[in-house]
């Protein structure tokens, strides 16, 4: 039965699924970059990629649900927002379901990939090339830029996708952008989507996915440099692996 619902899905995934997909990611990314182009980043570089999100959890048959929405902040005042990074389906939880207005700070390769990269490009997102001399600094003055005019970012602190569906050690990038401009960081859990599409994967795996916001950590600015934001990076793993399976955990 279960070898049976498995041929069901691929062949609803291949002739349904996908194309309508590809479809809205066209249809979404063009008015992406249209409505950014005429002074509309605001609304445009937000609000479709919120609909081609949760599209996606809707036509790959991907349930997800949400846990600590009272979390969010209530003033609207900008964020470091942080979350583990399983697969490929984390973009669609935390864009589509997470009502924070952000910008991603995404890896170069993607500003390649047809549409979707143009769209992210004219929504003002931020781009890193590990690579490239000087793009980490680029990268750094961009997010300092994106929060002091009062607009969130989205990092995921591992930098990379998991190839085993445990965590990986935290990098510090993201902590000394909250620490410097004294903004709160909001760890949130994502569970489930390394089942649904891991990295290197070809073929979705229906899966009920969660999502689930913590509580906002501060980093104390009275406390010892860099020892405060060390602790602040701990906090954040520590609540991030709170509500994960134990095999998810940090690699030691």
């Amino acid at each position: 039965m279960k070898t049976l619902l498995r041929a069901l899905y691929l062949v609803y995934y291949c002739l349904v699924a996908a194309p309508l997909f590809v479809v809205a990611t066209i249809l979404l990314s063009t008015i992406t970059v249209v409505g950014c182009a005429l002074g509309g980043q605001r609304l445009f570089g937000y609000w479709p990629g919120v609909y081609w999100s949760r599209i996606a959890l809707v036509l790959s048959l991907c349930p997800t649900r949400v846990v600590g929405r009272e979390y969010i902040p209530k003033d609207h005042k900008p964020c470091v927002v942080m979350a583990n990074h399983q697969g490929a389906f984390d973009i669609f939880m935390m864009y589509g379901l997470l009502p924070i207005p952000f910008r991603w700070v995404m890896k170069e390769s993607l500003r390649r990939v047809p549409f979707m990269g143009k769209a992210c490009q004219m929504a003002g997102f931020i781009f890193v090339d590990d690579q490239k001399k000087g793009s980490i600094k680029e990268t750094m003055d961009s997010a300092r830029r994106v929060l002091s005019e009062g607009t969130s970012i989205f990092i995921f602190p591992e930098g990379r996708r998991t190839l085993t569906g445990r965590m990986d050690r935290f990098k510090k990038g993201g902590f000394v952008l909250a620490y410097e401009l004294d903004v709160p960081i909001i760890p949130v859990s994502i569970d489930g989507s390394y089942r649904a599409l891991r990295a290197g994967g070809r073929w979705v795996t229906p899966t009920r996915l969660t999502l689930t916001i913590h509580p906002p950590i501060q980093i104390d600015r009275e406390g010892e440099y860099p020892r405060n934001m060390l602790q602040a990076l701990e906090q954040v793993r520590s609540s991030i692996a709170s509500v994960l399976p134990e095999e998810q955990e940090t690699h030691s």
